[in-house]
């Protein structure tokens, strides 16, 4: 019922029955009983109806959801703006991630123009930009290096002093593409068959701190690679174990042979580059659309390259041949799958966890909502169809998705018209970026990376809220610095899950107390208005009870309530045997005593009653002040076999010494919550009136 007090405070009183496990099981509640068989569940799980089949199509091809629907009039325009702006940066991005990739340059656009078709079709986000993305390119630029090393296409009979003639770069290149098809081949199936499994939510244990730890080592290998483009000197490629260390050492060794003419020309674009970057931030409110400055940087320098002949005369390196038009289809090389499984799926996994990043922080902030079982089939099939076509794996682009939707892009209407862009740049004017500095590229890259190394601004803030979350971050950032991005990554996952068990298995315990004139009960060492009732102690654990913590959750609760049944015990024990042995020497004082014919009989009576007070006092000592233990259980969500057997062993051990334990807040679901005894409460909170399992009182 209502009432209000003088403050004309709302005070709600709630009285009712204090119910038992027993009672509730057999008078109030009972059970529905569910008569559908396994099979026919089966049978009505694979039924098809006109409905089942509609929603399948419009839920594996959301394009058809909501292209018949589509405002022209509204949002064609923003979409061609946004479309042809991001194709604009997709482009020499293209470009430029085929050199991480290890792979020739116009790969990249084919890797800019079939899976961004592919996502308007089968993609839920309206924002993001898929296609090539620095720490995917340089995880396979890695894998295409080690299984194609420079080494293995070495020109016997070459003749000069330049590494490049001792190389025989076109085998080369061609063994490295298929290695990159093949790699992308592989992780377009798992996220297929994942997504068709409702497999969305493992998403969930590549925790953020995880990922910006992991892109932003992964952006330190990306500018450590680019440094030999931009200071235009031959370098070996390192992957795998220290390559980082052993690339910086290899660029610092040929320091004093730097091409002058590439380094000032890439210093260049890195200016022009970064203040573009920072006109674009600050003016982004007064500008209709982004200042294009990689396609500016790209157009310009390959205008002064082949205007000055820096190939030739200077000695820069530049783009080369781009061939015209589309690459007919072609099987991948099978032969080439044994060892790089293990490369597929961590790419898999990086490329997803881009892509629903990315897709969730647009959807949140525009209003509406992303399927990651969707994403994960949409990703496999832009991956699995298009490494027929020869391109290597794709994700989404922070950069690129930003300006999808700050120019105003409303759909993936937007993302087909960059990918046709891109579509007419390889059909029909490949050939004129054919005097493309790599220097340029080089840049591009390292300016795009800017983003990516502010997330170092997270260690302050993570050491300020969570511990935890910074040790997963700089874990996940020193081992794949060190140990290269696929075991990086290993570590990372491992290191993560690891923290979860740790948090489970060393909880936050602490005694509750109650704060008067409220229903609420507080930690007693932190509040000094919470108190404890006298004789009871109220056990509170933030954690699930189970095999890995069950100990700590024992050895906590005895130091907590300062009861040691064990010591209690022996105590008692040590008590009585010397209360036996004090007995036994009256006994023997008394028969000594009373063979003495000396007339002391009233001093004897005298001695026999100080000890008769004695003995009272003795038995009438209690061993502890507290009779009663709660224990709270509101927070544990499950308890298992072993966690049931050490909570059975504390009842059973605190009984010995004369103190009840009972349970509060038991999750009906565990039905380790069928012992005895357990309570229920009579109100809104617990403390008052509390009743066993046999509604005997327990308070």
């Amino acid at each position: 019922r209502e009432e209000k007090d003088e403050d004309s405070q709302l005070i709600y009183r709630i009285e009712r029955p204090v119910y038992n496990e027993t009672l509730i099981q057999a008078q109030l509640l009972k059970r529905k009983e569910d008569t559908t068989t396994n099979c026919q569940k089966l049978a009505e799980k694979f039924q098809c109806s006109s409905e089942k089949a509609k929603a399948a199509a419009l839920s594996f091809m959301p394009i058809l959801s909501w292209l018949p629907s589509y405002p022209v009039k509204k949002y064609l325009f923003s979409d061609v703006v946004s479309g042809l702006s991001t194709g604009v940066v997709q482009l020499p991005q293209g470009l430029a991630y085929a050199m991480l990739a290890a792979v020739p340059p116009v790969y990249g656009l084919y890797s800019s123009f079939y899976p961004v078709l592919l996502y308007t079709f089968f993609g839920t986000s309206r924002h993001i930009s898929v296609g090539t993305f620095a720490v995917i390119s340089l995880m396979i630029g890695g894998v295409a290096v080690r299984e194609a090393p420079d080494s293995m296409f070495m020109n016997i009979n070459a003749t000069g002093s330049n590494a490049s003639d001792a190389i025989n770069v076109e085998l080369r290149d061609k063994s490295r593409v298929q290695v990159a098809v093949m790699v992308t081949t592989h992780p377009g199936q798992p996220p297929i068959v994942l997504g068709l499994l409702r497999f969305g939510f493992v998403a969930i244990y590549l925790t953020e701190p995880l990922v910006r730890g992991f892109t932003t080592a992964a952006s330190m290998h990306v500018v450590i690679s680019q440094l030999k483009y931009l200071l235009g000197v031959e370098t070996q490629r390192y992957s795998g174990f220290l390559s980082a260390i052993y690339s910086v050492k290899a660029v610092l060794s040929r320091i004093t042979s730097t091409n002058i003419a590439t380094f000032l020309l890439g210093l260049g674009c890195i200016i022009f580059l970064y203040v573009i970057k920072i006109l674009n931030e600050r003016f982004k409110k007064k500008l209709p659309i982004p200042i294009p400055g990689e396609i500016i940087v790209v157009i310009v320098s390959t205008g002064i390259s082949y205007g000055l002949s820096l190939s030739k005369e200077y000695k820069v390196h530049v783009v080369g041949n781009i061939p015209t038009g589309l690459r007919p289809p072609a099987a991948p090389n099978i032969s080439l799958l044994p060892n790089l499984v293990t490369d597929s799926f961590a790419i898999a996994i990086v490329g997803f966890s881009m892509d629903v990043l990315l897709a969730k922080i647009f959807a949140l902030k525009h209003g509406y909502s992303v399927d990651g079982n969707q994403e994960l089939i949409a990703l496999g099939l832009c991956n699995f169809i298009s490494s027929f076509f020869q391109t290597f794996a794709v994700t989404c682009s922070m950069s690129r998705s930003l300006v999808q939707e700050s120019t105003g892009g409303k759909t993936q209407i937007a993302g087909l018209l960059a990918s046709l862009l891109v579509l007419v740049v390889v059909v029909a004017v490949g050939f004129v970026f054919e005097p493309l500095p790599q220097t340029a590229l080089a840049a591009i890259i390292m300016v795009n990376l800017i983003g990516m190394f502010k997330q170092f601004r997270d260690i302050p803030s993570l050491w300020r809220t969570s511990k935890i979350e910074l040790a997963i971050w700089v874990i996940a950032f020193i081992a794949s610095v060190l140990l290269g991005l696929d075991y990086g990554l290993l570590v990372a996952v491992t290191f993560a899950i690891l923290t979860v068990i740790y948090r489970t298995q060393s909880p936050k315990t602490s005694i509750l107390g109650h704060v008067a004139n409220t229903g609420l009960y507080c930690d007693v060492d932190e509040y000094e208005e919470a108190a404890e009732y006298e004789g009871i102690k109220i056990f509170h654990s933030n954690s699930s009870i189970y095999f890995a913590n069950s100990d700590l959750y024992v050895n906590s609760l005895k130091e907590k309530t300062g009861l040691n049944p064990e010591h209690l015990q022996a105590a008692r024990k040590a008590q009585k045997k010397k209360e036996r042995r004090r007995r036994t020497d009256e006994a023997v004082t008394h028969d000594v005593l009373s063979q003495s014919h000396v007339a002391e009989d009233q001093k004897n009576g005298q001695f026999g009653d100080r000890h008769g007070d004695s003995e009272e006092a003795v038995f009438l000592e209690p061993f502890s002040t507290v009779h009663s233990i709660i224990l709270d259980w509101t927070s544990a969500t499950f308890i298992d076999s072993v966690g049931a057997k050490a909570i059975r062993q504390i009842i059973k051990e605190h009984a010995a010494i004369d103190v009840r334990v009972v349970i509060a807040g038991c999750n009906k679901r565990d039905k380790v919550c069928k012992w005895r005894p357990i309570i229920k409460t009579s109100s809104t909170h617990w403390g008052h009136n509390v009743k066993d399992g046999n509604g005997q009182q327990a308070l």
